[in-house]
């Protein structure tokens, strides 16, 4: 499969380039950023510190998915959506890890897929995964009782909080209890907020250092806690997600998937 990787200057860029340059069954088939960026017209070998590939980073996005079977995305939001119209419009499927989409965003890649296979998460790697379906099931074994919290760890360079696995560690533990997210989320506690209300799921955001991304659910209850944590400790099992995700939407008709689908977790 050719891919192409969108962002590819960025770290996670970077990283997704490594991926598909190592992976036997991958050629990469176009570096793109934005117009502008200091990385346009540098070789793609240097960003990753290899010899010279002979192909340089480009701005033409829309050149690089018309001679791409799939797409890795890891970029701003404003960029994931105008790619992924680009990609619908030449039948290039994509990968999606960018964080910080707003409703309207993921509204934009609902429609894209209509047209071609996206996959789309919050998260790339397996264990972050794994922790979603068990935040869910505890949350729905739990008495409502118990308090639930998201502890967001990440790097100090990280532009959105809380990070988008935190937030869809809360979605996941808002669906085993029966509620929608919006209606008992708190992002921020300051000053006197009075007694926790029961039932709120809340956030603590922590930014610092080189943390590649530590995410802890805590269920809190009287006399006992329930604490379920990842830690990421190489930005690689990002990549390695997404390039299999890529490799999954092989002869996949449209639609919007997610990591559970790619890796067989529904069920």
């Amino acid at each position: 499969m050719r891919i192409a990787v969108l962002g590819c200057a960025g770290r996670m860029g970077r990283a997704n380039l490594e991926a598909v340059l190592a992976h036997p069954e991958l050629a990469l088939a176009a570096g793109v950023e934005a117009p502008g960026n200091p990385a346009v017209g540098q070789d793609l070998g240097g960003l990753v510190g290899s010899d010279p590939l002979g192909r340089d980073v480009t701005d033409d996005a829309a050149a690089a998915l018309t001679g791409a079977d799939a797409a890795i995305a890891f970029s701003t939001p404003a960029a994931t959506v105008a790619h992924a119209r680009l990609a619908a419009e030449r039948g290039c499927a994509l990968v999606v890890g960018t964080t910080g989409l707003e409703l309207d965003d993921e509204a934009a890649l609902a429609e894209a897929a209509q047209h071609i296979p996206i996959v789309y998460a919050a998260n790339m790697s397996l264990g972050v995964n794994l922790l979603l379906a068990l935040v869910e099931s505890a949350a729905r074994a739990l008495d409502p009782a118990f308090d639930i919290e998201v502890l967001d760890l990440h790097h100090s360079r990280k532009v959105d909080a809380p990070s988008g696995t935190a937030l869809a560690l809360g979605r996941a533990a808002a669906e085993g209890r029966g509620v929608e997210l919006g209606a008992v989320e708190d992002r921020a506690r300051d000053g006197v907020t009075g007694p926790r209300a029961q039932g709120r799921i809340g956030f603590a955001v922590l930014r610092g250092g080189d943390v590649v991304g530590d995410h802890t659910v805590l269920f809190c209850g009287q006399g006992e806690r329930l604490e379920l944590t990842h830690r990421a400790t190489d930005r690689g099992i990002y990549s390695q997600g997404a390039v299999k995700a890529a490799l999954w939407t092989r002869n996949r008709p449209p639609g919007l998937y997610g990591m559970v689908d790619v890796l067989g977790l529904e069920g």
